[in-house]
């Protein structure tokens, strides 16, 4: 099959308060199995070559579990496909098109460089509460705190959040709160998240807030973004947490 002619527009940000501007690439005869990052590799193995500054961009396992590849693609978060950028294939794509490369866009995701951003606010999230009591010493019998299976299947399914930030970069507002729904649903259907589920809540959505993430407004953005299809009900669950953590005068 012959190869695609593309024409990148990538966002160019050399630091953290530099000006950042829009920068055209031609690229040729790129394979439509290559995935979208491969595609990236080629154009810096060419600017390396010309003496040209590579692009920065965040990649990890490239296996669309870690949550770390993500990009604007068009206007579209991790691109037109529902998966994860380093899983998005370039046969996605026509010959011909011009395709806009771009960071998350968020306040609370600063860039770094060029296409990586700062995503630790996520990392803080989690420390003000996104944890369990777990008495040390031997572990406990494995079927002694038994579980619905209905409880057992969604706290697995919120668990499969990879905080890649594609929520955050869809919502028009950008807000966390599918991922913080995601990461207080996990905890909450578990016997092992209840002694602290109050002030977990309490304490996940005021470092939310501190980050400076936006309101939901119930747009659905985020969860048609979401790689791993969390569903928009998980942010229901963090309001009622924290309506009843709040009656209890947290």
């Amino acid at each position: 099959m012959t190869g695609m002619n593309l024409t990148l527009k990538i966002w160019r940000q050399a630091g953290p308060r530099a000006k950042g501007e829009v920068v055209t690439y031609p690229v040729t005869d790129i394979s439509p199995d290559m995935s979208f990052l491969e595609m990236l590799d080629v154009l810096n193995e060419q600017l390396t070559a010309r003496g040209e500054e590579p692009i920065a961009f965040d990649s990890d396992c490239r296996e669309g579990i870690c949550g770390m590849c993500g990009l604007m693609i068009s206007g579209k978060a991790h691109g037109p496909e529902v998966t994860t950028t380093c899983q998005l294939h370039m046969r996605s794509f026509h010959d011909g098109d011009e395709i806009t490369v771009e960071p998350w866009r968020a306040d609370a995701f600063p860039v770094i460089k060029d296409l990586v951003v700062d995503r630790e606010a996520f990392d803080r999230i989690i420390q003000a509460g996104g944890f369990i009591s777990a008495n040390t010493g031997a572990a406990p019998e494995a079927h002694s705190v038994p579980v619905p299976k209905p409880k057992a299947d969604r706290s697995f399914m919120a668990a499969a959040c990879i905080g890649c930030g594609a929520c955050v970069a869809a919502c028009p507002n950008a807000s966390g709160m599918l991922f913080l729904g995601a990461k207080i649903t996990h905890l909450g259907e578990l016997p092992q998240g209840q002694p602290e589920r109050d002030a977990r809540v309490v304490a996940m959505v005021n470092q939310h807030d501190h980050e400076g993430f936006g309101g939901c407004t119930n747009i659905g953005e985020c969860s048609l973004a979401c790689p791993k299809e969390i569903p928009q009900d998980v942010i229901n669950q963090l309001n009622q947490d924290l309506r009843r953590a709040l009656s209890h005068g947290l």
